[in-house]
């Protein structure tokens, strides 16, 4: 089958197609932002990608068009393809179709940590020799692709509630039709299509109804949000992690020591059996309970909970997930996705329990749909309380500006936080008060602008504090 890709260069119709070429397919794509380091991978991959969305595509006459949720009515390509009634489908459904089809999948949904958490259950997995198909929103480091095909049973995805097309305003994740699927959280985000907390939950449940009688659920215990979800009904097996069935020990005495290669430990729980103590790189409880997720869920499958413990010890985590990008002249760099205010705040917390008393200077540029719409505006200082120096970045036009004012927002933060419109000047900021030892934690769900090389450049040319 010949298929035809429309925005093939977001993060999951890159993956799709990646996943179509590996499977027997020929694959083709356009996009209006053809450029690396999407681009280099798909055309790699052998994927011919084509700039903008001109109609004379049609004349590569493709069996099918796969619609990915950038395009909408108006687009060029999209008109001529609905004028002349010619067969398409959103990206979802043709994954659920063409690839999860007759697979056991497990499926990882949540507001927060989806990415990591399919990828550490796509490493239980694939270290207990199941060898599953995954499809993840990031490149996690253990593999060194976000997307495979295999012929295993087992298909893990990052399950995302962001809507399907244009034409499908359901959440992508009701086309999975998961047997194993995990709840990790659910709170307020994406300004832009939820008008509320309540119409998220809606489809959250739409997902809960999908999973068969046989399946399971497994469920963070903390969630209020979650618990009203299942009170709309549930016909599946479920498991609570955090409380209830599987819970964490306190981290073991002596783990943050300022190294930032010191090991976090804590023990496992199921019930009031004792599976095993975890150690690894990883830190936060946000990452104990993306750890207890992924081993409950492995243990559906038939991985044994102190056996994917171990495997967890060798996990490796996932790119812009506290990635460390350089050292220079005793100054850290770390790239991090983080860009919802409870991500931004439980990455500081992370790296606080890291580096103890070290300096931390966050650098941050909230791009996402839901911070650009100034939802999320009032909650950003106290996210960024943990942090010594904050430096806020937020375009003066184009696709990412803001529609608010970000220096007003930081304000209640005082003298240690600024907001730039400029990046060279922020770069000349940052570099102007930061000093050996310090850490300096960029967050952005974009590429800002190679900020992060822009720094360890500045750092090494001196003038530093």
């Amino acid at each position: 089958m010949h298929i035809h890709i429309l925005g093939i260069c977001g993060t999951f119709m890159g993956g799709l197609a990646v996943l179509a070429k590996q499977a027997g397919h020929r694959v083709t794509g356009c996009d209006a932002n053809v450029y690396p380091p999407m681009s280099t991978q798909l055309e790699a991959q052998g994927i011919e990608l084509i700039e903008g969305f001109d109609p004379g595509q049609l004349a590569l006459e493709p069996d099918l068009f796969v619609i990915g949720n950038v395009v909408s009515r108006g687009n060029p390509l999209m008109e001529a393809i609905l004028n002349r009634n010619l067969p398409y489908v959103s990206g979802p459904q043709w994954l659920g179709e063409h690839v999860l089809r007759g697979k056991w999948t497990l499926a990882v949904a949540g507001t927060h940590g989806k990415t990591t958490t399919t990828s550490m259950l796509a490493w239980i997995l694939e270290d207990a020799g199941y060898q599953p198909g995954f499809l993840v929103g990031g490149v996690p480091q253990n593999f060194g692709v976000s997307a495979r095909v295999t012929e295993s049973d087992f298909f893990v995805i990052e399950a995302d509630e962001y809507d399907t097309a244009f034409f499908d305003k359901r959440s992508k994740f009701v086309h999975y039709r998961p047997r194993t699927a995990i709840l990790n959280n659910l709170e307020y985000d994406h300004a832009d299509i939820f008008p509320d907390l309540a119409a998220i939950e809606t489809q959250f449940h739409h997902l809960v109804r999908t999973v068969p009688e046989q399946g399971r659920l497994i469920v963070n215990g903390f969630e209020e949000s979650l618990a009203r979800v299942l009170e709309r009904g549930c016909w599946s097996e479920t498991e609570q992690f955090g409380i209830g069935d599987w819970r964490a020990g306190e981290p073991a005495e002596g783990d943050a020591t300022g190294d930032s290669t010191t090991q976090d430990s804590f023990d496992v729980w199921f019930g009031d059996v004792l599976q095993g103590r975890l150690s690894w790189a990883l830190q936060g409880t946000h990452n104990r309970m993306n750890a207890l997720a992924a081993i409950a869920a492995a243990r559906h499958v038939g991985v044994p909970a102190p056996q994917a413990i171990d495997s967890l010890s060798r996990f490796a985590n996932v790119k812009r997930r506290m990635e460390v990008r350089g050292v220079v002249n005793g100054i850290t760099v770390y790239d991090d996705f983080a860009h919802h205010p409870t991500a931004i705040q439980t990455t500081l917390d992370g790296l606080r329990k890291r580096v103890g008393a070290a300096r931390i200077l966050a650098v941050l540029e909230p791009r996402s749909n839901t911070m650009k719409l100034g939802v999320m505006k009032a909650q950003l200082p106290a996210s960024l309380e943990t942090a010594d120096l904050v430096f806020g970045y937020g375009a003066a036009s184009g696709k990412d500006a803001l529609g608010w004012d970000l220096a007003e927002s930081l304000a209640p933060l005082g003298e240690r936080a600024a907001a730039f419109s400029d990046l060279p000047e922020l770069v000349r900021a940052v570099r102007a008060a930061a000093r050996p030892g310090d850490h300096v934690l960029v967050m952005s769900n974009g590429g800002f602008g190679g900020v992060h090389q822009k720094l360890l450049d500045a750092f090494a040319a001196g003038a530093c504090a």
